[in-house]
């Protein structure tokens, strides 16, 4: 019987396509952002050994930290440079294409790396970082719209959040991979640093055998017969129907508008709420600090009191916790929401940040303060992966039309990775001149945060866009009978399409 089996079929293509396109995808952002930590010594001097060859010139410990700095933080420039162009790619080429064509700026960076040393070049490994920012910057925009378009409703918040899930396991697969036992030697730094190639092949290889997003394919590019075949092989005959009515009364709202730029979304009235929502979301997930314990590690767990030998193995534990925090949060967001997953994420990280700081400021006077200020750092980056990490992205999918989509991601994105390379440049000398304070300026972030959640932001769970629109628009008109700034509510015909309950 054919049509006992499409379910199943089409679940595992649906979770295929989610593993081919994450690991080439999220993946490499939690992976890039972690391998930078095992091989900071050594390419510091390999920072200090090229000026002296080139130059005869011993350079400072302030300026080596400088150079080393740009390394670090160009990845974020690169990210946000990713954001800005990830809109325009994704309209022009498609989601699965966009994935695609992201992997000439992965493996051009890998290039630049795995060549650097023998160049005796810094300047290749800024180059590289760059690249694989722009890289980054790409996927993690394109990749949960991608997943969210194709996912059928009452999965779309666990297939999307499933971008969390992955980008915590880069981080742990960074750390793992980045040990001075595997790659993270001084012989070998210039090859951990290429290593992203590889997830970056595999999707390469893998991704083409999977459909596009059924909604770009019927409402971008109209056609119907294509968005048909693709929901047919990602959620099965038994849903089609309904998802693809769903679709259609998008196309219809959408039907004659253009897709908007993001400058047409900050002077339309009828998105306020929304854009103010992704933009304090966005940026509360990168000021929230958690990202900081990734490209400051040592920092913040010398803070703590760990032996500088043990760092590295513990820096793994801080991967796991939000690899594991993310799936758990995977299983409940569709039973507890949006909501109250990212707000009650945003609420105990900020009473974690909160006893972080009592800890640190204790730990000269009492001996077991320093595991308290470890398991501290644990715990805020498990409260990190229960809700924003994975919540966040999600948003701008259920929140935005198919027209002001790819514009929405480009503004999350821009304010995600600008805030991270302003964490990212200004964290040293906030721990230096905070020292057991570090953590105040992010604990007001995430308290801030929740309360806006709490306040502001409409449940998305279970609900169609079109719903989730309407409800926007009770809160971009309150107290008004207003009519949503250029869109009208079009009458569209349920079933328009021959559906068949057989593949």
């Amino acid at each position: 019987m054919p049509h006992t089996g499409a379910p199943k079929s089409a679940s595992l293509t649906l979770v295929l396509m989610v593993a081919s396109a994450a690991i080439g995808g999220t993946l490499q952002y939690g992976y890039n952002l972690a391998i930078m930590n095992a091989p900071t010594t050594f390419i510091q001097t390999f920072i200090n050994e090229t000026f002296l060859e080139r130059w005869d010139v011993q350079l400072e410990d302030y300026q080596v930290t400088l150079v080393w700095t740009v390394i670090v933080s160009i990845f974020s420039l690169g990210g946000l440079m990713g954001a800005l162009i990830a809109g325009p790619m994704t309209i022009r080429f498609g989601r699965k294409n966009c994935l695609l064509l992201n992997n000439v700026f992965l493996m051009t960076a890998a290039l630049f790396a795995v060549s650097s040393r023998a160049s005796r070049s810094f300047e290749m490994i800024i180059i590289s970082r760059f690249l694989v920012g722009i890289s980054a910057g790409v996927s993690m925009n394109v990749q949960p719209m991608y997943f969210g378009e194709s996912a059928p409703k009452h999965l779309r918040g666990a297939i999307s959040l499933s971008s969390a899930v992955f980008t915590a396991f880069g981080v742990v697969l960074g750390q793992v991979v980045g040990l001075r036992e595997i790659l993270g030697s001084e012989q070998c730094w210039q090859y951990l640093l290429a290593s992203n190639a590889i997830p970056g092949l595999i999707q390469l290889v893998t991704l083409p055998w999977f459909p596009e997003s059924p909604r770009y394919l019927l409402i971008d590019r109209g056609d119907k017969e294509a968005c048909i075949k693709a929901l047919r092989r990602l959620q099965g005959c038994s849903v089609q129907s309904c998802e693809l009515d769903d679709i259609l009364q998008e196309q219809a709202e959408t039907k004659g508008l253009k897709p908007q730029t993001p400058w047409q979304l900050f002077t339309e009235r009828a998105v306020r709420w929304q854009l103010v929502s992704i933009v304090i979301t966005s940026s509360a997930m990168q000021l929230c600090g958690n990202d900081s314990i990734y490209f400051y590690a040592s920092y913040v767990f010398k803070e703590s009191g760990i032996p500088a030998d043990k760092i590295q193995y513990v820096t793994i534990g801080t991967g796991a916790c939000e690899f594991t925090a993310c799936i758990v949060c995977n299983l409940l967001i569709e039973r507890k929401g949006r909501r109250f997953m990212l707000m009650g994420g945003f609420i105990l990280m900020t009473v974690w940040a909160i006893v972080f700081t009592v800890a640190l400021c204790l730990e000269g006077y009492i001996s077991w303060m320093p595991y308290l200020s470890m398991t501290c750092i644990f715990t805020y980056i498990l409260s990190f992966g229960m809700g924003p990490a994975g919540v966040t992205g999600i948003l701008p999918t259920e929140i935005f039309n198919q027209t002001a989509r790819p514009a929405a991601y480009m503004i999350a994105g821009s304010m995600m990775w600008l805030n991270l390379f302003i964490t990212g440049m200004i964290f040293p000398f906030l721990v230096s001149g905070l020292s057991a304070f570090c953590f105040v300026p992010f604990a007001v972030v995430c308290l801030l945060s929740a309360l806006y959640v709490g306040l502001f932001l409409p449940e998305t769970k279970g609900k169609s866009l079109s719903a989730i629109s309407r409800e926007f628009h009770k809160l971009n008109y309150k107290g008004q009978d207003g009519k949503r700034g250029s869109q009208t509510q079009a009458e569209y015909q349920l079933g328009e399409a021959p559906l068949s309950t057989t593949v």
